[in-house]
């Protein structure tokens, strides 16, 4: 095949059949395979069917690609990845009721186990190009739903099935793909229907209850209002939907954006402490502006730590430290509440290896037992 370099420069998109694709990703693996069918006790020529694949699906926009120099045709400056990762393999044999896990994939978010299917000159935010650019990968993956792949596996045709779980996937893009309103909607969330007043009242009971199927559903009663309702009531009534829901995404929280979000948090607790706000009925901005800056200030000077204009994972690994809330520490008045901080931060800083695992259950069971 020929690599991406050699394709013309104006063209937009370089992909490979994805059924292509899966069967080069599958040979890469076949001693594995082998050596999983051995480990399992397994009878090789036994085995020709009931092969199972787990596919992880990830798109991501590479940001920024743009030469800094020379002429050449206009494309977009920006590029977008769409890539797939082969996450297990499993094997039900033919007498047998329980399906066994020959192969798991050790590092899968290693961008070595990450195979780019798509790369595209585009932006993300171009929702009708890009589309229209992952469009038959959409179509390719459908078919393959459906169908079996039998592959030379070990000497033997053996037969494959495929199941794809699109989860590599950031909130920008899953609201991209399954026609939610930007991230600045009041619907927050891209897993239930909470807005964010609704958020912010209930901060601890919530499940999972959006769907792919169920945003088509949504976007079909937006597109008709069949109860010829008002904007806002047809909003309510939608949550949120309001474009036609493209790909099919099961969209996890991955760790880095865990800590983002967790030391977002931390960040205004520590500004909350240090103007006291328990005390006050409602602080004026100007007030909370100056809480901000003698934290940033506090920081700067004891820890390094510039302020950021958006939180970043570097800054957040930094903030969430024993050492980060002891200067912080400094800053508050109160005894009771600085041990408050400090507990907090301890019970953090002991759950935190659960969500920074690969499997929480293997590396540090008896934390994922006392994280409920």
């Amino acid at each position: 095949t020929s690599s991406v370099d050699d394709s013309p420069a104006d063209t937009i998109t370089r992909r490979f059949r994805y059924d292509v694709a899966l069967v080069a990703a599958l040979k890469d693996l076949e001693e594995d395979i082998m050596e999983g069918l051995r480990d399992s006790g397994m009878e090789d020529s036994a085995c020709t069917a009931g092969f199972s694949v787990m596919i992880k699906e990830s798109c991501d926009g590479m940001g920024d690609v743009s030469e800094k120099h020379g002429g050449g045709p206009v494309i977009p400056e920006k590029a977008v990845r769409f890539s797939i990762t082969i996450m297990s393999i499993s094997v039900l044999a033919e007498d047998e009721e329980e399906a066994v896990t020959i192969f798991t994939e050790p590092k899968p978010n290693s961008e070595l186990s990450c195979k780019p299917l798509c790369l595209m000159f585009v932006d993300e935010s171009d929702h009708e190009t890009l589309t229209a650019l992952l469009g038959p990968v959409v179509a390719e993956r459908n078919a393959m739903k459906e169908s079996r792949l039998i592959l030379s596996i070990g000497g033997l045709p053996r037969s494959f099935r495929f199941h794809f779980r699109g989860t590599g996937y950031d909130e920008k893009m899953v609201r991209e793909m399954e026609g939610l309103e930007a991230s600045g909607s009041s619907y927050v969330c891209t897993l239930c229907d909470s807005s964010r007043a609704e958020a912010s009242q209930n901060m601890v009971l919530h499940s999972i209850t959006r769907s792919h199927e169920e945003n088509l559903e949504r976007y079909e009663i937006w597109r008709t209002n069949p109860f010829s309702e008002s904007g806002e009531e047809l909003r309510d009534r939608v949550k949120g939907v309001s474009a036609k829901p493209f790909m099919e995404t099961h969209s996890t929280l991955d760790a880095l954006h865990c800590d983002i979000g967790n030391a977002t948090e931390f960040y205004k607790i520590f500004q909350d402490e240090i103007g006291e706000v328990y005390q006050k009925v409602n602080p004026s901005r100007e007030e909370r502006r100056s809480w901000r800056a003698a934290l940033d200030k506090q920081l700067r000077k004891k820890l390094k730590l510039k302020p950021v204009m958006r939180m970043n994972g570097n800054y957040a690994r930094r903030l969430m430290t024993q050492e980060a809330v002891e200067v912080v520490c400094e800053l508050v008045p109160s005894e009771e509440r600085r041990e408050a901080l400090r507990e907090l931060m301890r019970l953090y800083l002991q759950m935190k290896p659960v969500w920074r695992a690969t499997c929480p259950a293997k590396e540090c069971p008896d934390q994922l037992c006392r994280y409920s």
